[in-house]
């Protein structure tokens, strides 16, 4: 019989190497790479022969389409994220950086659910019974029917789970914590978070509850384990925030049942996480209206308009390299934005350091945001602040022109409900409100911009910016 083949895969990253290393070459990683059975070592070694398979029955693509149940947390931004709620049947996997508010937002989530007549099962794998009852009355959820449990073991969560009624969520903290016997190797480790994750998505396919997985984070924002359990499970969100905020935002990036980059916006307190029901008012909360390098960016994040100042600081330099630091946004695409106001405008800024930043902590993703940035920037250069009551969206390319954008309606309405009364876009814009009584004023190219802010107060000085 010819010899069974085995692989060596890294621990921390997943990675399958034919030969053992003593560095994995993908994460950087050193003496985390362990020799592993193909097959996961779930019940089948070399030699075995597979049983002879049934036939399944073949359906067509027409046909009725029944609508997948949802239980609704009467938590308004947990269901926008998800959805329109858990899907009965579907495992969610909730990823975020340590001490972000995870286990808050599932305690809270868990007690609006059974104050509702559901029965919720929670099961910790970090936390002793105490420290969470201690969560439980500071968030004033211990008078709620949620059963707890601290457990590891996948067979004995997994019996835990078959007993009795059948629950209708199953909140499991956290997925590198779960051992089974099935896989020899440590807790947290590849093959023991797959085979987890493989058996609580199996229990709530076949038993019809709710699963959600909390997972840990890697340095870079990634959920540790292998990339295959974000394949694996229905819905993938992220649970971001910055530490110096109190605000939080819940992240969608996959999700079978729902529409993705959806966003639900929470604020932390002392009672736990309050809904934001308005976003843009919370990042416009404090703004310096007179202060020259601030623009408001009227953004998307999924069906939600949210507007956000986008804040530059433009400062000769004395170093041979200019500084160059963002907070919020793409690097690469502030030095995109920055060679072509130099290459179409003749804004040099070689002599200058660049300073960019989001306020409230906030990331934007979208390259909506070019125009704010490039306005932000040539007011700050400038010294000539732009109108407070005007938004700007808006995508620039290498050429220099700006190209539009979608949802521009709904960017429009969400400004004129917050008082701004004035907005700067593409001049190919299309879906603009009708009705409206705002100014909207269109531009064509990067150079209009220049020439229109700097047309606002004197001559704004870039040819002799050397």
């Amino acid at each position: 019989m010819a010899k069974a083949r085995t692989q060596f895969i890294c621990q921390n990253c997943g990675t399958v190497h034919n030969r053992w290393a003593g560095k994995c070459e993908n994460c950087g990683e050193w003496n985390t790479i362990v020799e592993e059975d193909p097959m996961g070592g779930i019940g089948s070694g070399p030699g075995k022969t597979p049983k002879k398979g049934r036939p399944v029955t073949l359906t067509a693509l027409s046909g009725e389409i029944e609508e997948a149940p949802r239980i609704h947390t009467a938590m308004s931004e947990l269901d926008r994220a998800l959805g329109g709620g858990f899907v009965r049947g579907s495992a969610v996997l909730i990823g975020g950086d340590p001490g972000i508010g995870k286990s808050t937002l599932l305690m809270q989530a868990a007690a609006a659910l059974a104050r509702r007549g559901h029965k919720i099962i929670y099961v910790s794998g970090e936390e002793a019974v105490a420290q969470v009852r201690l969560r439980a009355q500071r968030l004033a959820a211990a008078d709620t029917d949620v059963m707890l449990a601290a457990e590891t073991n996948v067979e004995d969560i997994l019996a835990t789970l078959a007993e009795g009624k059948r629950p209708d969520l199953v909140i499991i903290d956290s997925i590198q914590t779960l051992w089974s016997e099935l896989a020899e190797s440590a807790p947290g480790t590849v093959t023991q978070v797959r085979t987890g994750v493989q058996a609580m998505i199996r229990f709530a396919k076949q038993t019809g509850a709710a699963m959600v997985l909390v997972g840990h984070v890697t340095k870079d924002g990634q959920i540790a384990g292998p990339r295959v359990v974000e394949h694996m499970v229905d819905a993938v969100l992220y649970f971001e925030g910055d530490r110096g905020h109190h605000y939080r935002i819940l992240r969608t990036v996959k999700n079978r049942f729902g529409p993705t980059d959806e966003i639900g916006v929470f604020e932390m307190s002392d009672k736990g996480l309050r809904e934001v029901a308005n976003p843009s008012e919370l990042f416009l909360g404090e703004r310096n209206e007179k202060s020259p390098g601030a623009a408001v960016f009227a953004g998307m994040e999924g069906t939600r308009p949210v507007l956000v100042e986008v804040q530059a600081l433009v400062a000769p330099t004395s170093l041979g390299t200019p500084r160059r630091a963002v907070v919020g946004w793409d690097s690469a695409r502030l030095s995109m934005i920055l060679a072509v106001l130099e290459a179409h405008c003749g804004v040099r800024l070689g002599q200058h350091d660049v300073y960019l930043n989001v306020a409230g902590g906030y990331r934007i993703t979208e390259p909506a945001a070019d125009l704010a940035v490039a306005s932000a920037l040539v007011s700050s250069l400038a010294g000539i602040a732009l109108p407070a009551d005007c938004v700007y969206f808006g995508e620039v390319s290498l050429s220099g022109a700006i190209r539009p954008v979608a949802h521009t309606a709904q960017r429009l309405k969400e400004a004129e409900k917050l008082g701004f009364s004035a907005a700067l876009l593409p001049s190919a814009s299309t879906e603009l409100p009708k009705g409206s009584g705002g100014r909207w004023s269109e531009v064509e190219s990067l150079p209009d911009l220049v020439a229109r802010i700097a047309g606002s107060k004197g001559a704004l000085r870039v040819e002799d910016e050397v």
